[in-house]
């Protein structure tokens, strides 16, 4: 490695062996130093989650891409926890840009927080590495494969693009992690476009199908959404309506956008206006869910 390029971390949450890791990887060899730390096994859905169980063990082998082979790094842990090892423990100085992704299917609406993708950006955001978290929208069977029929070259142009923004230039305040993502069929020239977060949730957890309780019985998800409903405003009308690439800024700050005065009032019982009722329609479909079960049972 070289001390006068940037040195650029590269991880995800589908595993090491995952194309669309690869892909991303390859669109920024002519702009940096490549270092590639990533999951050893498929990570999908672990969030930001550093469980203790992990065992943290770091695996070398030598990959292949953009005609040159490189050392990489193949951890037992989460895409989060790999984060840490590649910057506390592998890099030789401290990454310009971390890079999370391609993922195998679209990190949209309220569900992002469950995304090992997002949340191995949070993670470096946390650690002041300046990242991006880049997802590509794929058929719901292709979300834990690695799929060879699903075309990431749209998807590593603007993790390119977005990726060298962000080494070139602070972002403003509060902007920690830009979250991008490309809908099936784009190609460099789809357009994009500064989105929310929407509150819609896309993918819904089923039923496990079993007899006892004691038995396996892992949660599933399903794809249930209308795009047209969503705020026009936000990355899933963008990505799954319109077609287009969605940019959307993610904060460290969670803290909710409301009056916290007004809150303190209704906190402490100062305030008689009642507080308007949220996420109905998510409270709709649980409750239809749970009907559901026990008509089955």
């Amino acid at each position: 490695m070289s001390d006068e390029r940037p040195l650029i971390l590269f991880t995800n949450d589908d595993g090491i062996s995952s194309p669309g890791l690869w892909a991303a990887a390859s669109a920024f060899t002519d702009l940096g130093d490549v270092l590639v730390v990533a999951p050893r096994e498929q990570q999908s859905g672990m969030g930001r989650s550093l469980p203790v169980t992990s065992e943290g063990r770091i695996h070398t082998q030598l990959m292949t891409f953009s005609g040159q082979e490189y050392t990489v790094y193949a951890v037992d842990g989460t895409p989060a926890q790999a984060v840490q090892h590649g910057i506390i423990e592998l890099a030789e100085r401290l990454p310009s840009l971390l890079v999370s992704g391609i993922n195998y299917g679209e990190n949209v609406g309220n569900g992002v927080t469950i995304s090992g993708t997002v949340g191995a950006a949070l993670e470096a955001a946390s650690l002041s590495i300046p990242a991006i978290a880049v997802s590509q929208q794929t058929l719901r069977e292709q979300h834990l494969s690695y799929s060879n029929e699903v075309d990431f070259a749209a998807a590593a142009y603007f993790s390119r693009l977005f990726g060298e923004w962000l080494m070139d230039n602070k972002t403003p305040d509060d902007v920690d992690v830009l979250k991008i993502d490309v809908p099936a069929g784009a190609t460099t020239e789809t357009p994009w476009r500064m989105t929310r977060l929407s509150r819609n949730r896309i993918y819904w957890p089923t039923r496990p199908e079993r007899v006892a309780l004691d038995e396996i019985g892992r949660m599933g998800y399903h794809y249930e959404a209308n795009p047209a409903e969503a705020e026009p405003d936000s990355d899933v009308y963008a990505v799954l309506h319109d077609r287009v690439v969605s940019v959307t800024p993610i904060s460290l700050d969670m803290t909710s956008r409301t009056d916290l005065y007004r809150l303190r009032d209704l906190l402490t019982g100062e305030e008689s206006t009642p507080a308007p009722a949220k996420n109905g329609r998510t409270r709709e479909k649980v409750e239809q869910a749970k009907q559901d079960v026990k008509e089955q049972t």
